[in-house]
């Protein structure tokens, strides 16, 4: 712990200059007497690092100073920092040994290429924290003594006591066989067998976690993607799904089959509008979906969800269709309808 830290520090006198101790301390999530006794250390172990004092003083490595990190070209070193900028590392705990490698990187550059590279941040943005709508996207909170168990389980190919709460249902302790590890829209999963049968756990459900030492039964090797994509094939098809037969305009066909777990089946009727097949996860599920199409869509079987989106039009019909003092509102004007609100 005490070298990545030392090395953490060299790098980041390299690469922003003079720095204080308090900043340093900031940065490596440590107390500034553990920055001045890390100081004393390269000191005495030959580099050149010296303190300048006063009110703009701080730590300074001598001019020309520079470790040695060898074993990446440009193109491999840049689509490191790109990736690195994706919240998985987030996700899965691995978010300071993100940023000290991404350290390193940066200082294995040449000189004439790590310029480029430190605008890598500024010109390319992955996965921002809301989208076009202002709605923010909400990653699981993982404790990291779970999310650290977990992940030296899978690496090390050991089974995995978990404290899970899965929906509806108390905790309760199962031991499980770890495959892998996902992550999906800032969202962690464990892959696993329990008994021989597979397991998807969502990280965020996962209240305690204690590696065994005992070996896990799985094969030596995995295809973590085809793998995933089969456990995934298993819950669009299985529990309390509800399928739903829709009619809607086809220029709202992504935005249904978007939201649907499945598509089972799709053909055009007569007056182009598309006929389609498809399952939610539940009643409430199937609800909301239509709920947000309006207009572009037709639920045209089940009766019951026919029935609830009459019945909610309704109300909301009938809660907007008089004043609090019981007078009737003006109808819209033309102006201001959906189709002339915006561009």
């Amino acid at each position: 712990m005490r070298a990545d830290r030392l090395v953490s520090l060299v790098l980041l006198l390299r690469q922003r200059g003079r720095l204080s101790a308090a900043t340093l301390a900031r940065e490596l999530e440590v107390s500034t007497r553990t920055v001045l006794r890390d100081m004393e250390a390269l000191s005495a172990a030959g580099v050149p690092v010296y303190a300048e004092r006063g009110r703009n003083g701080g730590f300074a490595l001598l001019p020309g100073f520079r470790t040695e990190l060898t074993g990446l070209n440009h193109d491999e070193a840049l689509a490191l920092l790109v990736a690195g900028s994706r919240r998985g590392a987030q996700v899965f705990g691995l978010g300071s040994a993100l940023a000290s490698a991404m350290l390193k990187v940066v200082d294995a550059l040449p000189e004439s290429h790590r310029d480029t590279a430190a605008g890598v941040a500024e010109r390319l943005l992955i996965d921002p924290e809301t989208d076009l709508l202002s709605r923010r996207v909400v990653a699981d909170e993982v404790p990291d003594t779970v999310v650290s168990e977990v992940r030296r389980a899978v690496l090390a190919g050991h089974r995995l006591r978990i404290r899970y709460a899965a929906v509806g249902r108390p905790p309760r302790w199962r031991t499980v066989d770890p495959i892998g590890l996902v992550t999906v829209r800032d969202q962690g999963y464990l892959l696993a067998t329990r008994s021989g049968a597979d397991r998807t756990y969502r990280l965020s459900r996962v209240l305690a976690a204690e590696e065994l030492d005992e070996p896990a039964q799985r094969p030596d090797r995995v295809d973590l993607d085809r793998a995933w994509q089969e456990h995934s094939t298993r819950f669009r098809t299985g529990g309390d799904q509800v399928a739903v037969l829709v009619r809607v305009d086809p220029a709202r066909r992504e935005d249904l089959a978007g939201t649907a777990l499945a598509v089972l089946a799709e053909a055009a009727d007569a007056d182009g509008r598309l006929r389609m097949e498809v399952t939610f996860q539940d009643p409430r599920h199937a609800e909301w979906a239509l709920w947000q199409l309006a207009t572009d869509a037709e639920a045209l079987a089940p009766q019951w969800l026919r029935s609830s989106l009459r019945d909610r039009a309704a109300a909301i019909a009938a809660r907007y269709g008089v004043s609090d003092d019981n007078r009737r509102v003006p109808a819209v004007p033309a102006c201001l309808d959906r189709g002339h609100a915006r561009d």
